[in-house]
């Protein structure tokens, strides 16, 4: 099939033509029809890179109403990146279309510019769900005419901690309004929101639901985590022509492992909620144009990037919330590519494997650390294939090829061929002459372990309630970020917490038993210039009386930090990590 037999005005199949596509994606070719013939909800199940944009914004450029300069569709997405990238790809198939302009709104921008450009008209609007409630409150975003909502990546915006946010949002909304929803997954979440604001939706799943691409491989090996940066590292060796992304739990490892790859003469960089708006833009910029080889992150920094050609993603600890998996893994693969991922897995969490293999419907292989005997050999091939593979223009070079001859004559061809590999291959020889195995094996426990976690269902319902020194006055407004501060510092999903009590000058939230400790070690760290005090809840909190009153045991502090924001770490081979 062609996007010319699926009923497109000629404006928007000339557009579509100039940006040379000519055969609709599944999912595309199964929701843009229905979108123009029906006035249903939707929801739409696909991976991401599976040309989601185009499903549901081709379809809603059609039948929107030109120069009306309100309002009639609002398109939501998790992150300021994937909004601007919805943005970018409207106006592209929107290109002979007169009359529709598309705002863009999101937090780390200039808000009043935002303000100006609502107020000189906009049909569609497309924003992440904090700035989109702020501008709501200020009276500046008027939903009242809408008559499409779109929910993007909904299962990420939930995880993210915008729930409050996006049901703020969509009771601005008009009740006979279309609700189009899509999503990687389809966890409990999401299908409350089906069901609270969508009626009778029809549903269109390419691939399995909750399933994983088809053309990623998906692979992990057992590795002991005081090597986790040892395997890592070799991965990354063993694929000469990688272009990948690693995710960690925490902001605080995801430096450390980019500070130590770049320690390491690789072209790494960091992604994480410590970066202004601005660094984050300029690491971003240096990934898509490829000056960097590797980008570490955590989930909630990754959110919503969308780069293409990323043909490795390395988990450097699998998730805790597993669902995430599949977002972390749809990196790659995009477009029809084909990609692998890697998880490092210590034994003591095998039975984490089972529980992706359930997410993604799909078994993973386990994969041995390469040996440096193997990466060696693979770099040397690498090398002469590229030799081989290389043409050459003597005009650029024959200026130097006399020199050159004069300085090599002395030497036969063999010497040559072998001092070249030499030459190519030295630092690899010296990194890997003593190197040991790095795989793990799970013990028979560890196994025993896997069969029972790996079925067990729902969490631990016991909680640990854990008070923190920051509220309302230090520009926290809604209970989302401080979910969304919690789960990012420290490496927690969003399900592993449960009540969020924001107060003027504190918070408390409870957290599952397990992972209280995780939270109680960002004691000490640093929150937009003020240091943390985080400690497990001492008696009856404040939350009945408003935030006016501190309790004695919050108002005096923590005098014993867990950890100074001022200690070095040890880099060696026996503590990192």
């Amino acid at each position: 099939m062609t996007f010319s037999e699926l009923g497109l005005s000629n404006e928007v199949l000339q557009a579509i033509h100039d940006l040379g596509y000519e055969n609709p994606t599944p999912i595309q070719e199964k929701s843009i029809p229905a979108l123009l013939e029906t006035d249903r909800d939707y929801v739409g199940l696909a991976q991401t890179g599976t040309g989601k944009t185009a499903a549901f914004g081709i379809p809603l450029l059609e039948t929107i109403e030109p120069f009306a300069k309100t309002p009639q569709a609002i398109i939501l997405s998790p992150t300021r990146e994937l909004a601007l990238q919805i943005t970018n790809e409207l106006k592209n198939f929107a290109k002979y279309k007169e009359g529709i302009n598309i705002v863009t709104v999101y937090g780390g921008a200039d808000i009043r510019k935002q303000i100006n450009q609502l107020k000189s008209g906009a049909e569609i609007v497309v924003g992440t769900p904090g700035r989109t409630v702020d501008l709501i409150k200020r009276r500046a975003l008027n939903l009242s005419e809408v008559n499409t909502v779109v929910l993007d990546e909904a299962d990420e915006m939930l995880n993210m901690g915008f729930k409050d946010d996006m049901d703020t949002i969509l009771e601005q909304t008009p009740e006979d309004k279309r609700v189009w929803l899509f999503s990687a997954t389809m966890p409990k979440e999401v299908e409350r929101i089906a069901k609270n604001y969508m009626t009778d939706p029809f549903k269109v799943v390419v691939g399995k639901q909750n399933s994983s691409n088809e053309n990623i491989e998906h692979q992990y090996a057992f590795v002991k985590a005081k090597d986790f940066y040892f395997a890592l590292k070799r991965f990354i060796d063993y694929y000469p022509d990688m272009f990948g992304m690693v995710f960690c739990k925490t902001r605080r490892d995801t430096k450390e492992v980019a500070d130590r790859l770049m320690q390491d003469g690789y072209d790494a960089d960091a992604l994480h909620g410590d970066l202004s708006q601005a660094q984050r833009d300029h690491v971003m910029k240096k990934f898509r144009n490829k000056h960097l080889q590797i980008l570490v992150a955590t989930d909630v920094a990754a959110r919503g990037i969308d780069v293409d050609d990323i043909t490795h993603v390395f988990n450097y600890h699998l998730p805790e919330d597993i669902e995430s998996y599949t977002h972390r893994s749809g990196r790659t693969a995009r477009a029809g590519k084909k990609g692998i991922a890697i998880s490092l897995v210590h034994p003591r969490d095998a039975y984490k494997i089972k529980q992706v293999e359930r997410q993604i419907n799909k078994k993973m292989k386990l994969v041995k650390v390469p040996t440096g005997e193997v990466i060696v050999e693979k770099q040397i091939y690498h090398f002469i294939d590229s030799v081989h593979n290389t043409e050459v223009d003597e005009t650029l070079i024959d200026d130097y090829l006399p020199k050159v001859f004069k300085e090599l004559e002395e030497f036969s061809k063999d010497e040559i061929i072998k001092k070249m590999v030499m030459a190519e291959v030295s630092k690899y020889l010296k990194a890997y002459e003593h190197a040991r195995d790095l795989n793990a094996k799970p013990g028979k426990r560890d196994m025993e372990e896997s069969s029972v976690k790996g079925d067990r269902r729902g969490r631990d319902a016991n909680k640990k309630r854990i008070f923190i020194n920051v509220g309302r006055n230090d520009g926290i407004r809604e209970k989302g970020g401080i979910l969304r501060f919690v789960c990012d510092a420290s490496g927690i999903a969003g399900k592993n917490i449960g009540r969020i009590d924001l107060l003027d000058n504190m918070s408390f939230v409870d957290v599952d038993a397990e992972y209280g400790d995780r939270v109680v070690a960002l004691n000490g760290e640093d929150f937009e210039g003020k240091t943390l005090r985080v400690e497990y809840s001492k008696g009856k909190d404040s939350s009945d009386r408003g935030g006016r009153r501190q309790t004695r045991n919050h108002r005096s502090g923590n005098r014993r930090r867990t950890r100074s924001n001022n200690s070095k770490e040890n880099y060696n081979e026996r503590s990192f990590f």
